[in-house]
């Protein structure tokens, strides 16, 4: 991948959670700069995901104008299935800075998804809603600082 590229886009935040990066979240698939013109291949972190417009157009204007490029094209690729192990630890970081639990390392689906509050990292959470405010996330709860938290759903492909 290009590394100016590369720096490029991880300016570009998501629309719902802007202290991370579409780099961050592990939604950079493939990059491809020829003559002037660059390719890339984003992942999207759930289907339908309705920000995907908004990080497309986002990922457009950042290129135009901080590379010296004709033409970006932005490709929503679905193979391999984006995963939550995708993450990277700066990601996981920013997440936690965010108010938002991030979802276990090298999730299976086979073991109990423990979540530590991303205030006080305190084991003692309860789940208060599965669904929370996008498809993503859920709604939790710590008994030990008090604190209604989100925390984003681990997604694997073992599931």
């Amino acid at each position: 991948m290009t590394a100016t590229v590369l720096d490029v886009l991880q300016t570009v935040k998501d629309p719902e959670i802007d202290s991370i990066s579409i780099v961050d979240l592990g939604m950079v698939n493939r990059v491809d700069q020829q003559a002037g013109n660059v390719v890339i291949e984003l992942l999207p972190t759930f289907v339908g995901c309705p920000a995907l417009d908004i990080i497309k157009g986002n990922v457009e204007k950042a290129c135009r104008e901080q590379l010296d490029v004709r033409t970006v094209q932005v490709e929503f690729v679905y193979s391999p299935p984006w995963t939550s192990d995708r993450l990277t630890v700066n990601g996981r970081e920013r997440l936690k800075e965010f108010g938002i639990a991030p979802p276990p390392e090298h999730f299976t689906g086979e073991e109990d998804w423990e979540i530590h509050c991303p205030y006080c990292d305190s084991p003692y959470t309860s789940m208060e809603n599965l669904f929370g405010p996008t498809a993503c996330r859920s709604i939790l709860y710590c008994k030990q600082c008090r604190n209604p938290f989100e925390a984003m759903k681990p997604i694997s492909t073992m599931m």
